[in-house]
């Protein structure tokens, strides 16, 4: 199957439940050491929704293709913990943006769309987990103003070297 041709971007709207297979293949598509830190999803492969990864969580970016409308990217954002003294805090964890669709700016609409939906949920602050070795993500979210606030030297063991986990976050108050 040949990429769509990208044209547009929408507006960014919550996941539904009839975006699971659209969001698996996705997940699948885009799987890297470059972001990931579980294997390579394999068959039979997972439902993309569970308990744990509910629809809500989600927000979609779609484009308007030759063939129509396309999911074009995903962000989840969830609180952290279940924790009443960390209500405020709303966290990244995970954003895929589809080969076809990168460099048309569909992650910064789906980092600047969960800063909207993290305000609504009464959040003042947001962060999220990034690979040391994912320069391109860690170069986009600086530029979106998280600094990084952590660093877990050789936290994970991934293509035969030691990565760190970098812990990022920002304001939304500013």
């Amino acid at each position: 199957m040949s990429a769509p041709v990208f044209h547009a971007l929408l507006p960014v709207r919550p996941a539904a439940p009839e975006d699971r297979s659209a969001l698996g293949e996705l997940d699948r598509a885009t799987w890297s050491t470059l972001h990931a830190v579980q294997p390579r999803p394999l068959p039979p492969y997972q439902p993309f929704f569970d308990d744990r990864h509910r629809p809500e969580d989600y927000l979609v970016a779609e484009a308007a293709t030759g063939e129509g409308q396309e999911i074009a990217g995903y962000l989840r954002l969830v609180p952290p913990t279940p924790l009443a003294c960390n209500a405020h805090v709303r966290q990244i964890q995970g954003l895929a943006v589809a080969e076809w669709a990168r460099g048309h700016g569909v992650a910064r609409l789906l980092l600047r769309a969960s800063y909207a939906e993290a305000r609504r949920q009464g959040a003042g602050r947001i962060t999220l987990r990034v690979l040391g070795h994912n320069a391109p993500a860690r170069a986009l979210y600086a530029s979106e103003g998280f600094a990084v606030e952590g660093l877990l030297p050789g936290e994970f063991f991934l293509n035969g070297r030691y990565v760190d986990d970098v812990l990022m976050g920002r304001s939304l108050t500013d």
